[in-house]
């Protein structure tokens, strides 16, 4: 039931949490659940890290917030850090995914004006997900999402994800286009992966028309895909980068970094956060990196999705009703022949937290921390539910 205080955006499952620890969740009587969700790919470290909470409280006890009015001290070392990381040269940082977009999108517009174009176009993609604001709304790919909310913003133009020939086909026929902006693989949309190659060829388009090459990174950066970004696969540098997510495993930020002249296009005036970048967020942000780095859990984000990814096909490889099994590192999803978004509400039952997206994909986002024996759990619980679900029994 959800508090009448609370506006009716979110359809609430019926189960409260008030602790966590590591891959586990403990309900208010005690009862521990498996997530796979983590937050929706934010809690990559798992719950309570002792490293992020030790960040947390150190910088709590110093320093939360003083705007950026100021210099400070935590933004400027998670800035070297990140952009190294990233192969970036320069970041803004804000509060959440969908800031971090949108900034993306204001920077291909000054990018645009600055040609003498007038209604600067970004090519988005279909089935595309990249916030809520009126903006990343008009550039995601769903009109469900974007039902109810017209006039939506001008200046966006759609092609199917992953086909390069429609995007040659736009870029012969709209002298307006500035930039692409895309997933390098598509969480909300139904775990959709591009063909390989492709990221290497759109680079190319994109060099050959002077437009920037725009990746929302949001839920695949920091190590989801196990790079730290994952467009480090294809050995491709976008010319504008935005994550969030993963980056403070449960407090705020997001970023949106960028190199070349896509990096010098914000000047003081042109874009601005009270919050983002914060001491408090960026320490956590700064714990997540270090974290991660000092685990090797790049490595270990590879071998477990190659575990999970193996199992889940074997297992499911005779069931009538599952269509595929694909994934990108621990951004995973099992396609169904129809509806099954009652799974999600079984599994609960189960003890295990999981999202089915785009209707018929159960996805997994299990913490970057996952131990085999936590994966083979989840296997064990999921698997037969998938095959009584198809089963109809």
């Amino acid at each position: 039931m959800t508090q009448p205080t609370l506006m009716s955006t979110y359809g609430r499952l019926p189960v409260m949490f008030e602790r966590g620890e590591g891959v586990w969740l403990y309900d208010t009587e005690g009862v521990r659940y498996l997530d796979a969700l983590s937050g929706v790919a934010v809690n990559a470290l798992g719950h309570a890290h002792p490293a992020v909470v030790g960040a947390i409280q150190e910088q709590a006890a110093r320093l939360i917030h003083t705007s950026n009015v100021y210099r400070i001290q935590r933004q400027e070392e998670l800035g070297d850090l990140l952009c190294g990381l990233a192969e970036m040269e320069r970041v803004f940082f804000c509060n959440s995914g969908a800031e971090a977009n949108e900034a993306a999108i204001k920077l291909a517009r000054l990018y645009g004006h600055r040609r003498n174009i007038e209604r600067p176009t970004i090519i988005v993609m279909e089935k595309s997900f990249h916030g809520r604001t009126m903006a990343t709304l008009t550039a995601t790919g769903s009109r469900k999402i974007q039902a109810g909310f017209e006039p939506l913003v001008a200046g966006f133009t759609r092609a199917p994800y992953g086909d390069m020939e429609a995007l040659r086909t736009i870029a012969r026929n709209n002298p307006d286009v500035v930039a692409v902006l895309l997933e390098p693989a598509q969480g909300e949309g139904g775990v959709n992966l591009l063909p390989a190659g492709f990221l290497r060829e759109l680079r190319e388009l994109c060099d050959e028309r002077s437009w920037l090459l725009m990746l929302d990174e949001v839920q695949t950066g920091n190590g989801r895909t196990g790079a730290w970004f994952a467009y480090q696969h294809d050995k491709v540098l976008p010319d504008v980068v935005a994550t969030a997510k993963g980056l403070g495993n449960g407090v705020p930020i997001g970023a949106c970094m960028a190199r070349g002249i896509a990096a010098e296009l914000f000047q003081p005036g042109s874009h601005g956060s009270t919050f983002g970048g914060n001491p408090l967020a960026c320490a956590a942000a700064l714990a997540v990196l270090r974290t991660i780095d000092a685990e090797n859990l790049l490595a270990h984000v590879t071998r477990e999705s190659e575990f999970l990814l193996s199992e889940l096909r074997a297992r499911l490889a005779d069931v009538p009703g599952v269509v595929e099994v694909r994934g990108f590192g621990l951004l995973l999803g099992i396609e169904l022949d129809r509806p099954c978004g009652e799974l999600v509400r079984q599994a609960l039952e189960q003890k295990l937290l999981i999202n089915v997206t785009a209707d018929r994909v159960v996805r997994l986002l299990p913490p970057l921390i996952i131990q085999r024996t936590e994966s083979e759990q989840l296997l064990d619980t999921l698997c037969p539910l998938i095959e009584q679900f198809c089963k109809g029994t």
